[in-house]
C-alpha cells in the first residue's frame, strides 16, 4: 500500500497532526482485528449514531466503557468457569476484547444498554452554540456615517 504524503495540508491547516496518526494505525490494522466481537454502526438520526455490538455471554458487570477526548473504548473481560466444562463444539467466543473508536469532534456518548446479547451504545454529535453558523447583519452608519462600535468606542475615548 503507497503511504500517504500529508504536508500538502500541513502547510496550510493546523491541528490536522492526528488525521496522520490515524490513517497510520488504519493501516497497520489487519482484518482479523475486526473480526471479534462483530459490531455495526449505524446513523440513527442527522446528528445521531449507534454503534451495536454482539457481546453474547457478557454481562454488565463484564463490560467497560470509557469515553476519554475523541476515543471511545469498548472492553469485555472473560468470566474465568468455576468447573471446566468437556465441550464437545465450542463455537462461542468467550475471551477478553477490547475495541477503541476514534471519535470525530463534538461526538458525545449519551447513553448505553444491553439486551438480548447487544450493547448499544448510543452517540450524538453536539456542536457549541459559539461554533454553528451565524447570520451576521450588516448595517448601515447614520447620514452615511459608519457605526462606531462599542469596544472601538471605548478605547477612543480612553485614548482623548
Amino acid at each position: 500500500m503507497q503511504p500517504f504524503d500529508l504536508s500538502p495540508l500541513f502547510r496550510s491547516g493546523i491541528g490536522f497532526d492526528h488525521l496522520e496518526r490515524l490513517l497510520d494505525s488504519a493501516r497497520r490494522l489487519d482484518d482479523q482485528t475486526f473480526a471479534y466481537p462483530p459490531y455495526n454502526i449505524e446513523k440513527t438520526s442527522e446528528e445521531g449514531y449507534r454503534i451495536s455490538m454482539a457481546v453474547a455471554g457478557f454481562s454488565t458487570e463484564d463490560l467497560d466503557i470509557t469515553a476519554k477526548e475523541n476515543l471511545l473504548v469498548i472492553s469485555g473481560k472473560a468470566r474465568k468457569e468455576a468447573e471446566p466444562a468437556q465441550y464437545l463444539h465450542r463455537g462461542i467466543a468467550g475471551r477478553s476484547f477490547e475495541r477503541r473508536f476514534e471519535l470525530a469532534d463534538h461526538i458525545k456518548v449519551i447513553g448505553a444498554r444491553l439486551a438480548d446479547g447487544l450493547l448499544h451504545v448510543d452517540l450524538m454529535r453536539e456542536v457549541p452554540e459559539s461554533l454553528k453558523p451565524r447570520t451576521i447583519s450588516i448595517q448601515t452608519g447614520v447620514d452615511g456615517q459608519p457605526k462606531v462600535i462599542e469596544g472601538k468606542k471605548a478605547i477612543e475615548s480612553k485614548a482623548a
